[in-house]
């Protein structure tokens, strides 16, 4: 199981500004600052992100890779990936594959991918044999 990702940003004021817009939808809307004096020598300030009482995905200054890294997040429904799709292309995403069935992968795996502000690629996903009703 996956604890936490941590990617660099060019901006940290546009990435949280981004991320909070496309996470908002998906009910990710806790927040932490985390100063890096309080760590080991050399630790990044930190800007996270999560629910439920969970901060899973942190923002750290620095140069930003693209290639390395692929974030794909949960959505509850077909309607979230939607609204977390056109939050993102409203905060200035790059377009990487509109909402829609990802029939390659299987018919109910529902997605939408873009890249955000410093070209990381970035999945909404609404699998919906894991959201049993």
């Amino acid at each position: 199981m996956l604890d936490h990702v941590f990617i660099s940003v060019a901006d940290f004021d546009r990435s949280i500004a981004f991320y909070s817009a496309v996470f908002d939808p998906l009910g990710i809307t806790s927040r932490v600052d985390y100063d890096g004096k309080d760590g080991p020598p050399g630790h990044p300030d930190l800007k996270g992100f999560g629910a439920n009482g969970r901060i899973f995905f942190w923002l750290r200054q620095g140069l930003a890779d693209a290639r390395a890294a692929h974030v794909g997040f949960v959505a509850k429904s077909c309607a979230e990936v939607d609204a977390a799709y056109a939050a993102a292309m409203k905060a200035g995403a790059t377009d990487n594959g509109a909402p829609g069935a990802r029939l390659y992968y299987d018919p109910r795996y529902y997605a939408a991918s873009f890249f955000d502000p410093d070209g990381y690629s970035i999945e909404i996903v609404y699998k919906s044999w894991q959201h049993p009703q």
